[in-house]
């Protein structure tokens, strides 16, 4: 069932029961409704899930462009980790009420987002460490690279390797930096893809989800055995 919300889209399972929750967030200038497709191949998988659509801030002055998450009027490599800051609050407030809402524990969450988006979204897991069980980052980047990786969230990178709006250059430090610090990460790049969610990611991703045992779990049983 679709839910049209005051500032986006909800996608509710056939019979009300609700045992995980995604949250989408668009790229810049678009709207909830461009998620739909992703929901949509996501909910086959997961059946139980809600599927919560917001929109990003009206339009900033100057930006050029319709909804977005923070404003790239003027955006830099060195403004834009302060815009993101700025931006985090906000989607802290939304993601912990779509839990709330649906009770539905962190773990059992997943934060996926697309271009500026994904950049939310991997931000929100250093912002927020734990407030989500998985971040997927679709053709996204850090606002600038992390000192240290979460510790209670898995980060599953997809990318295009054509991608000309961010180069998957930034998916390929991102997974270096990370690996580094001994974050639990994954990285798919898809050739002749561009800036955009290809069903062969799409794909992928619920790959990820569907097999990927958290890194902390292995940790766990590790010291436990």
């Amino acid at each position: 069932m679709v839910v049209r919300i005051s500032k986006g889209i909800e996608l509710l399972p056939d019979d009300g029961t609700v045992k995980q929750l995604f949250i989408l967030l668009h790229g810049v200038g678009a709207n909830p409704s461009g998620l739909l497709p992703l929901a949509y191949q996501f909910r086959k998988s997961f059946p139980n899930a809600a599927f919560v659509l917001p929109e990003g801030n009206s339009q900033f002055n100057g930006g050029g462009v319709g909804l977005q998450w923070f404003s790239i009027s003027e955006v830099t490599e060195e403004n834009r980790p302060s815009r993101v800051a700025e931006a985090m609050p906000a989607l802290h407030t939304l993601v912990r009420q779509a839990q709330d809402r649906y009770q539905v524990v962190q773990t059992d969450t997943a934060l996926a987002g697309f271009s500026q988006g994904a950049i939310m979204a991997l931000e929100y897991s250093l912002a927020h460490d734990g407030g989500v069980g998985r971040v997927l980052a679709f053709s996204g980047r850090f606002a600038q690279l992390p000192e240290n990786a979460p510790e209670l969230t898995t980060l599953h990178l997809m990318h295009g390797e054509g991608d000309r709006v961010i180069p998957v250059s930034h998916a390929y430090s991102a997974y270096a930096r990370l690996t580094e610090l001994r974050g639990d990460a994954t990285l798919d790049v898809a050739s002749s893809v561009g800036h955009e969610i290809h069903s062969a990611l799409a794909d992928r991703a619920i790959y990820r989800l569907q097999t990927c045992i958290p890194l902390r779990s292995w940790k766990q049983a590790l010291n436990n055995a």
